[in-house]
């Protein structure tokens, strides 16, 4: 639909008129030739019958007045009075019919339909004929009367598509100008649902459509607006350290080291920016294949044992099966465990642990750090609820890695949970089909 118009729908409503009113026409046109055909069969069939009640009468009466003598009369009546036959025309009539007896029906005779009638009298056989074919005076009258029903039929078929088209179209519009609104971006569009139809379902449809746009729209915004804060917030640090040791301000050290830092942290950002961009592409991909989940915490356990050892947390694994088997990709499994380790690391203070629980399905990551209140155990893996939660109080990462969890384990067609135990800390739990 163009803007600030309805064109397109009236050339709808227009078009699907015209189809509706065209096939209403060619019905009623089809029915009024039927109609003829059905009386021009009914009029042959009382002619005939005609003929027969003729006959039966010059049976009854003994014969035709001015009859030659007793034999065969062979007589052609529709024409006003009978009509006496010639002797070869006679002769071709007799021939044609019944040899005795009565009989009635139709005979050819030189290439044309002849409607007959035989009795038999004391005074010899009567043969009525007359021609078959009908005068077009015979069914006028009735062709005037099909004629006008049908005009009268199409009317009111024309009336019908009017209102009928009306009734298709206008959804249809609704549904084209809540596109278009759509379209600028204005939130909150529905359209009125009426009925049960197929109609129906459209509306819902698109109502559901635009309450989840507004919603990706919306989360899409919070994103971009926490992303953008995340990176200014070092890079305003860099800027304003630069500035410090080209003025002198800071030593070399203390500046290399808070840029390195804050580099670091932009680097772990555009990383994870990268991976959420990848699992938000059409062409991302994920194996469902069979993964020892003992193994794959066992390779995590290892990459990060360095990193533990260095600030004095116990990094182990525990088992409750000989074979934690699950069905996932083994490589966005060891990426989503190592994210896990990485904050619970992060978190966990000197002297603390990291373990690492494998069973069927399951794969734990708990540590003995500061923990989640409650209230925060059902955002955590939001994108940067717990960055936001909790930076100001304890060490924090880009505030995606729990999201980029989720994404992961969602996409091998498992779930993801955080809790926090009884004794302290913080558990976070991911589930995967066996």
């Amino acid at each position: 639909m163009a803007p600030g118009g309805g064109k397109p729908e009236v050339t709808l409503q227009r078009r699907v008129l015209g189809y509706l009113a065209l096939a209403a026409m060619a019905s009623c046109a089809l029915t009024v030739g039927v109609g003829v055909l059905l009386v021009k069969h009914r009029i042959s069939a009382q002619r005939l019958s005609n003929l027969e009640s003729q006959a039966n009468v010059l049976a009854l009466v003994g014969g035709v007045p001015g009859a030659l003598g007793a034999g065969d009369h062979v007589y052609r009546v529709g024409t006003g009075h009978p009509l006496r036959l010639g002797e070869l025309r006679r002769a071709a009539v007799l021939a044609a019919v019944r040899p005795a007896g009565n009989g009635q029906g139709t005979i050819t005779i030189a290439n044309r339909k002849l409607l007959y009638a035989a009795r038999t009298t004391r005074a010899g056989r009567i043969v009525l004929v007359r021609s078959a074919g009908l005068a077009f005076a015979e069914w006028r009258p009735f062709l005037a009367s099909l004629v006008l029903a049908g005009l009268g039929g199409a009317a009111l078929a024309v009336v019908l598509s009017y209102l009928l088209a009306r009734r298709l179209t206008r959804p249809i519009g609704e549904l084209a100008l809540a596109t278009q609104r759509v379209a600028r971006g204005e939130p909150g569009v529905e359209v009125p649902v009426h009925g049960e139809d197929e109609l129906a379902d459209l509306g819902r449809a698109f109502n559901e459509m635009s309450v989840e746009l507004a919603r990706a729209h919306e989360s899409q915004r919070r994103f971009l607006e926490s992303v953008s804060h995340e990176l200014k917030t070092p890079l305003t640090s860099i800027r304003g350290y630069a500035e410090a040791l080209d003025e002198g301000a800071v030593s070399p050290t203390e500046g290399g080291r808070v840029i390195g830092t804050e580099a670091d942290r932009l680097e772990r950002l555009v990383f994870d920016l990268l991976d959420l961009a990848r699992l938000d592409r059409v062409g991302f991909t994920v194996g469902h294949e069979p993964v020892d989940l003992g193994s794959i915490a066992a390779q995590a356990i290892e990459r990060h044992l360095p990193r533990a050892q260095e600030i004095e947390v116990c990094l182990s694994s525990r088992s409750s099966s000989n074979r934690a088997w699950a069905l996932g990709d083994g490589d966005r499994l060891l990426q989503a465990t190592s994210n896990l380790i990485e904050n619970a690391l992060r978190l966990t203070p000197p002297g603390g642990s990291v373990t690492v629980r494998t069973g069927p399905g399951e794969l734990v990551v708990c540590d003995t750090g500061p923990g989640l209140a409650p209230e925060d155990l059902a955002r955590a893996f939001e994108r940067f609820y717990l960055y936001d939660r909790y930076r100001s109080q304890r060490p924090v990462g880009s505030g995606l890695g729990l999201a980029i969890v989720k994404e992961l384990i969602v996409a091998m067609g498992g779930s993801v949970a955080a809790v926090s135990p009884p004794g302290g800390g913080a558990e976070f739990v991911l589930r995967l089909p066996t």
